[in-house]
C-alpha cells in the first residue's frame, strides 16, 4: 500500500476565488496528487499523494495558473 505524503507551497499572486480554483485544476492533474487545498489567506497550496509526488510537476502547474511558488 502507498504511503499517504503531504507537501505544502507557499504561492504568491492568488486573491481570489478564480485563483483557488485555477490552481486546484491544475495541480488536481499531476500524476499522483489525490487532494489539493487551497490557503488563499495564508497563500499556503498543501498537496496530498499516493506516494511521493513530482516537486518538478506541482511547480509547473501552480507556473501554469498563473501563480509563483515562492521557495
Amino acid at each position: 500500500m502507498a504511503t499517504t505524503t503531504t507537501a505544502v507551497y507557499t504561492v504568491d499572486g492568488m486573491s481570489c476565488g478564480h485563483c483557488v480554483n485555477a490552481v486546484t485544476e491544475e495541480v488536481t492533474e499531476v500524476s499522483g496528487v489525490t487532494d489539493v487545498a487551497v490557503d488563499l489567506e495564508g497563500k499556503k497550496v498543501t498537496v496530498t499523494s499516493e506516494g511521493t509526488v513530482d516537486d518538478a510537476a506541482v511547480r509547473a502547474a501552480i507556473d501554469e495558473a498563473g501563480y509563483e511558488v515562492r521557495g
